[in-house]
């Protein structure tokens, strides 16, 4: 299958556990994609990347992520106001986020995705399963699905 986007896209993950952090990685390797891969701990550190505050200025070292893998329970702004937040703005909206958490209640579903989450995804558990979604992911969101380019159009 031939991807329709034209260059490997930032992934920025929003987790606060250093371990699925790193397991994230490690599985994104292990389905060989070539998407660059960052990190940020909490909400208001995942704001400041996609504002480009503080110490995210750079855009050479900060480049502006083409799909967000967002946790919901972060400490200072958890996920759902990180979203909410996103989705309101006319700039940052067209991101799409996966919501990646260990929550499966109905209640953090519906409102992932009244709040315009793309994709709502409750972490595996093991290593293989977790290697899995990110092929999966990486196959529908970077080879099947045409993603909006960075620079474009106005917003509406």
């Amino acid at each position: 299958m031939t991807s329709v986007n034209a260059a490997p896209i930032t992934i920025l993950m929003a987790d606060d556990d250093e371990d699925d952090r790193m397991l994230t990685a490690e599985a994104l390797e292990e389905s060989r994609l070539s998407n660059d891969l960052r990190f940020v701990k909490d909400g208001e550190e995942l704001m400041d990347y996609l504002f480009r505050r503080g110490q995210y200025t750079d855009p050479k070292t900060s480049p502006r992520p083409g799909l967000i893998l967002l946790d919901l329970n972060m400490p200072k702004k958890d996920g759902r106001e990180a979203l909410q937040e996103i989705k309101a703005n006319p700039e940052l909206r067209r991101i799409p986020i996966v919501v990646l958490t260990t929550s499966n209640t109905d209640i953090d579903i519906y409102r992932s995705y009244d709040l315009g989450a793309n994709t709502y995804i409750t972490k595996p558990v093991t290593f293989d399963a977790l290697v899995e979604v990110m092929q999966t992911l990486g196959q529908y969101w970077f080879t099947v699905v045409a993603l909006p380019p960075e620079q474009c159009c106005e917003a509406s």
